[in-house]
């Protein structure tokens, strides 16, 4: 429970509470109310274990390269990562210039001379042996445990940089081959930091029921609110399209109908729907949410979870909040960098609108992320404009908490390590999540193990194609984010000075004629167009079957037929929406 009582620097300003949890490590305690603060350490001449070290791996991509080196802690960053001009003079990351420091029972990575970075956890020393603490150790100095070997060593911030969860799977980062010591030290090192950070959600559930803290606070909205130039669309009744269902049908308009607007994701219009007051498909207009509760968890913060049971294929809920653009968007993520703000609540509506739900939304701003799902984000088109929709993958009983995939890429100090606790969860956001074969497939994998050994090449499914999709070269090329898109590009074909940062989308998904989302693509060039501009603009090649445009058919264009259309409207409408927390929306 949080002791309110301070301690305070003697040679600065800074203060802390007055326990383990607050005070940084390598603090030197003078009285109950009065410590020496870790930021005046001064590294001795000649001492190498007090010379400032940096990762050779940016802390956002894991890639190498050109780094920019934090000088204050280890971290390096792609300049193009953090989307920043090359700065002049000293630079610090944000955790630095936050001010944030290391803490007792934390485990982290050290560096100690031309060894590896080695798994350790920093210790109190009050808890080390008396031979340790009588070793000559300076002001900002910490004693760490090293997992595997179980030695100590003091040594600082500058060549200590914090663990995260899937680290130890991280291997390329930490060096080739592992040894039986560092192979132990990587799984101890594993286990502590789940010991300690449930022991720290323990503690945290604890204060916050003690202290009756609610969520924190937001306007309540019953509608997307518009920002600046941004505009919702509102479309003419005529335009609105028309569905063949009857108001004398069972469900008319249901989820068990053939309501052709249902199956292209279109919200009947109460106006225009044969169905009249019975149609089932108006749940956006309607408001016809599931009854849910906000919670908190023990481990990811605020959560949603539904009060009643819900079936398979329901609507649970709006995704609502501002609509803003994009240079909006930049200016907000910029200021919650510079403010230590680590909650977004930011959700790609189309290519030039984004739904922030931070300072205005509803319920389902709470919904947690998780590799596993049990609901997931549909675009649908009501009264001729986009809205975001939360459905149910699966049936889902009562109490149960709800969560959809975020399908997150953030830029920052690191990746966001995810919490989700699901058998597949990949460690982070953004990663995609591990598969998880079943014990038939795991058996056939073995008995093959040994042929697969044998053979002088294998046959490797890509998750990137290795040509520009333009131009058909290889060489640097800069990839598509939409999930499941395995095209890539150069720069130079797609007109751009630089590589883009955050969640990009190729020009694969937009329209050539008017940039909306495309509905139908040539398989051979980045043509696409959307449902009004794709007449006479794609056919099917007599030579292999594939859609092409004009410039790549040898044999002739051939139109497509009016089942074609509408296949492939259904295909393109059915991919969900997703979470993005970049600079670099799409």
């Amino acid at each position: 429970i949080l002791n309110l009582h301070l301690t305070r620097c003697i040679r600065c300003p800074v203060a802390y509470h007055a326990n383990d949890n607050c005070i940084p490590a390598g603090s030197v305690t003078l009285t109950d109310s009065n410590i020496v603060c870790p930021n005046h350490f001064t590294p001795r001449k000649g001492c190498r274990n007090h010379e400032h070290v940096n990762v050779s791996w940016c802390f956002v991509c894991s890639e190498g390269g050109s780094l920019l080196c934090c000088e204050s802690c280890p971290a390096a960053f792609h300049r193009e990562c953090l989307n920043i001009d090359m700065p002049e003079g000293s630079w610090y990351c944000n955790d630095c210039r936050a001010g944030k420091k290391l803490h007792y029972k934390e485990v982290v990575w050290v560096k100690v001379g031309r060894y590896r970075w080695w798994p350790a956890e920093v210790s109190n020393p009050n808890d080390i042996p008396e031979n340790i603490l009588r070793m000559r150790h300076d002001v900002g100095e910490f004693p760490v445990l090293f997992f595997g070997s179980n030695d100590y060593l003091w040594t600082y911030q500058a060549r200590v940089f914090p663990y995260m969860e899937g680290d130890a799977n991280s291997k390329e980062k930490m060096g080739k081959g592992v040894d039986s010591t560092y192979k132990k030290a990587l799984e101890e090192a594993a286990v502590r930091f789940k010991e300690l950070q449930a022991e720290k959600e323990l503690r945290q559930l604890q204060e916050d029921r003690l202290n009756d803290k609610k969520p924190p606070p937001y306007k309540h909205i019953k509608v997307n609110k518009p920002i600046g130039k941004v505009l919702i669309i509102s479309a003419d009744l005529s335009e609105i399209p028309r569905c063949n269902c009857k108001a004398a049908d069972e469900n008319p308009c249901g989820m068990d109908s053939e309501c052709i607007n249902r199956m292209l994701l279109y919200e009947c219009h109460p106006q225009v729907c044969p169905a009249g007051e019975r149609c089932q498909n108006q749940c956006f207009t309607k408001r016809q949410y599931c009854q849910v509760e906000i919670f908190r968890t023990l481990s990811r913060g605020w959560g949603l979870r539904c009060v009643h049971d819900i079936k398979k294929g329901g609507f649970v809920n709006e995704y609502v909040g501002e609509v803003i653009d994009e240079e909006e968007c930049r200016t907000r993520i910029k200021h919650a960098q510079e403010n230590n703000i680590g909650n977004f609540y930011m959700l790609t509506l189309d290519k030039d609108r984004i739904i922030d739900a931070g300072p205005k939304g509803n319920e389902a701003r709470f919904m947690n992320h998780s590799c596993q799902p049990n609901c997931e984000t549909q675009k649908w088109t009501v009264n001729g404009d986009t809205r975001v929709g939360l459905f149910a993958l699966t049936d889902i009983p009562a109490g149960t908490e709800l969560t959809f995939n975020y399908n997150l890429e953030c830029l920052g100090n690191g990746k966001t390590v995810c919490k989700c606790g699901a058998s597949n969860c990949s460690g982070f956001l953004g990663v995609r999540p591990k598969n998880n074969p079943s014990s038939d497939d795991k058996g056939r994998k073995l008995k093959k193990k040994s042929q697969m050994k044998r053979k002088s090449q294998q046959e490797v499914i890509k998750e990137r194609e290795d040509e520009c999709f333009s131009c058909g070269d290889g060489g640097q090329v800069v990839s598509c984010k939409r999930p499941g898109c395995p095209k890539v590009y150069h720069a130079d074909c797609l007109n751009l000075t630089k590589r883009p940062a955050g969640r990009w989308e190729c020009p694969w998904h937009q329209c050539d004629l008017c940039g909306q989302e495309a509905a139908s693509f040539c398989e051979m060039c980045p043509s696409s167009y959307c449902v009004e501009h794709r007449d006479g603009m794609l056919f099917i090649s007599k030579l292999d079957g594939r859609l092409s445009c004009s410039e790549h058919d040898p044999c002739g264009p051939e139109p497509l037929e009016p089942d074609i259309y509408s296949f492939l409207t259904i295909l393109s409408l059915r991919v969900s929406g997703g979470f993005s927390c970049s600079l670099q929306h799409t």
